[in-house]
C-alpha cells in the first residue's frame, strides 16, 4: 500500500465513523471515497461525475465550491470521473450571464459596454449604478463579485475612474480573481495565465473603442491550464488559508 493509499484509507475510516458506519462491515462494496485530492487539479468550472454510492468529504465539497466545480451524481457505480472543458473560459451565445457594474465615473462606459456585450451574444446582469450621481464604488464591485463567486454569473466586469479600487474590492470576495486591464495584452495575459473571472476598467484612462477591444479579448481568451493551473491553485490556496472560519 502506497502512502497515498494509506492516507485515503485513514480518511475513509474517519468518514465512516462520522456517518455512523462501520468500515469493517463494508455496508456498500468498494464504496468510493471522493476527497479534495480528486478535485483540486480539475479545471475551474468543470463537471465532476460522482457514482451514486460515493462518499464526499467536507473538504472536497469546499474545494468544489471554491473552484466552481459542478458535482453530478451518476447512477452507474462503475462510472469513471470525467471532466468537461471549463465553461468559464469562453461563454457561448445564450450561455451564462456576464455581470457588469460601475460607479458614477464609469457609468457612461458601462452603458456602452452593456450593448456591446449583447452584440457579442452574452446575457447581461446590470448591477448599477444607474446615473452619474456620486456613489461609492465598493458597493457595486461587491455586487458583481458576489454574483461571480456564487456562480450566478460566469464573468464580471467593473468600471470606475481608474479600475484599481474596484479591483481591490472584488479580490476580497472568495473565489474571485479580478484583474485591472488597460490594453489587449493585459486582458489576454489575465485570462491565459491567471484565469481571471472579473475584469476591471478605468473609464478615465481608456476610451470606449479600446475598452471594447479589451472586453472582447478578455471574454474570448481561454485559460491556458498546464503550468498556469498549478499557479492559480496556489492563489486559491492562499485565499483559503486566510478565510475566516465560521
Amino acid at each position: 500500500m502506497t502512502d497515498r493509499e494509506a492516507i485515503r484509507a485513514k480518511v475513509r475510516q474517519a468518514v465512516y465513523r462520522t456517518l455512523g458506519l462501520e468500515p469493517h462491515l463494508n455496508p456498500v462494496p468498494r464504496r468510493q471515497l471522493v476527497t479534495e485530492h480528486d478535485l483540486r487539479d480539475l479545471p475551474f468550472g468543470s463537471d465532476f461525475q460522482i457514482p451514486e454510492s460515493s462518499l464526499l468529504t467536507p473538504l472536497a465539497r469546499q474545494v468544489a465550491m471554491d473552484r466552481h466545480i459542478t458535482l453530478r451524481t451518476t447512477r452507474s457505480p462503475a462510472s469513471v470521473v470525467k471532466t468537461e472543458a471549463p465553461r468559464m473560459s469562453a461563454p457561448s451565445a445564450g450561455g451564462k450571464a456576464v455581470a457588469i457594474g460601475a460607479d458614477h465615473g464609469g457609468f457612461k462606459l458601462k452603458e456602452s459596454l452593456k450593448g456591446y456585450l449583447r452584440e457579442l451574444g452574452h446575457e447581461v446582469i446590470d448591477c448599477g449604478t444607474n446615473s452619474t450621481e456620486a456613489v461609492d464604488y465598493p458597493d457595486f464591485a461587491l455586487a458583481v463579485a458576489e454574483l461571480v463567486s456564487q456562480g450566478r454569473a460566469v464573468r464580471g466586469i467593473l468600471v470606475d475612474g481608474a479600475g484599481v479600487g474596484s479591483c481591490m474590492v472584488a479580490n476580497k470576495v472568495p473565489g474571485v480573481r479580478a484583474a485591472m486591464c488597460y490594453d489587449q495584452s493585459t486582458a489576454l495575459n489575465s485570462r491565459e495565465h491567471n484565469d481571471a473571472n472579473v475584469l476591471t476598467l478605468g473609464a478615465g484612462l481608456i476610451g470606449e473603442a479600446l475598452a471594447r477591444q479589451i472586453v472582447k479579448t478578455w471574454l474570448e481568451t481561454p485559460f491556458g491550464g498546464g503550468r498556469h493551473a498549478r499557479r492559480v491553485e496556489k492563489i486559491m490556496q492562499t485565499e483559503r488559508r486566510f478565510l475566516r472560519k465560521p
